[in-house]
């Protein structure tokens, strides 16, 4: 069932409905990319032979960079929900690829940082990204402006949901 069949036509006349109908495909899209993304990185881990991290896991440490962090900071970053990040960092630790610390003024929370198997990972993403762009450029799949028009407009869809979900109840 798609998100269009969910909905039951309310707005006022055909332009309404039009705006509707392109935000629902909006919305479907994202939630596609966004898992085809995951598949992207995983298959580029695959081929690799690096099976022991998940695509997940990988785009954390590439989020994460060189930057120490709490998984709290993660998360009002609005980057990863709680108990996503929370595994998924326990995982990272245990597998070497970052290293953990108790935080010297909050005992309670832990900070990581990426180690020099997590700086690999991350530069196997970023390598990635980076063929990427290239090839989306060099085929004309996206120009500067296309791409920039695109950022701003999801900046302001970022920023719209954000209000809703503060200020409207």
């Amino acid at each position: 069932m798609s998100i269009h069949s969910n909905m039951n036509g309310r707005g006022s006349g055909p332009e309404s409905q039009d705006f509707l109908g392109n935000y629902l495909e909006s919305l479907a899209m994202v939630e596609r990319l966004h898992r085809l993304l995951l598949d992207v990185v995983k298959d580029e881990f695959e081929r690799l032979n690096l099976l022991d991290i998940n695509s997940v896991q990988a785009l954390l440490l590439f989020n994460i960079g060189d930057n120490e962090v709490t998984a709290g900071e993660l998360k009002s970053r609005g980057y990863y929900q709680g108990s996503n990040v929370s595994y998924n960092l326990k995982k990272l630790v245990e597998c070497g690829y970052m290293h953990h610390k108790r935080c010297e003024v909050d005992r309670r929370a832990v900070r990581v940082k990426l180690t020099d198997e997590g700086q690999n990972v991350r530069k196997i993403v970023a390598e990635l990204f980076q063929r990427h762009a290239v090839g989306m450029k060099e085929r004309g799949v996206l120009t500067e402006s296309t791409l920039q028009d695109i950022t701003n407009s999801l900046h302001r869809v970022e920023r719209y949901w954000g209000d809703q979900i503060r200020y409207i109840y």
